[in-house]
């Protein structure tokens, strides 16, 4: 069996550290931005998780939502909360949204099989 969280993440390691190694100023930036927009606020970290994993599902943004459900993993973000995330999601995303479900549920669950 294939291990999609250890593949997904080389994969985005690698392909990260070369884009950044063009060194535009713009990519660089929006990194940057990413990061910080994630980072404790008037919102902490999990309610802001949760955000971008409706608006990754919504957007049909497979590497985001498996990059946010790796994150609610790691912060300690309960498969409840995310299915209800994922349930709104779907909500405001319709049916279109649903193979991305799908997908989000079998990453989770590999998550949860190797922690």
């Amino acid at each position: 069996m294939s291990n999609q969280v250890e593949e997904f993440n080389a994969y985005r390691e690698r392909m990260n550290d070369k884009i950044l190694k063009d060194n535009n100023k713009i990519i660089k930036r929006i990194f940057n931005l990413d990061t910080n927009a994630f980072a404790p606020g008037a919102l902490d970290v999990k309610t802001k998780e949760l955000l971008g994993l409706v608006a990754s599902t919504v957007l049909r943004c497979d590497d985001c939502v498996k990059y946010h459900l790796e994150t609610s993993y790691k912060e300690g973000i309960s498969k409840a909360e995310v299915v209800e995330a994922l349930s709104i999601a779907t909500l405001v995303g319709g049916t279109i949204v649903i193979p991305h479900l799908r997908r989000a549920y079998e990453f989770w669950d590999e998550l949860e099989e190797n922690n």
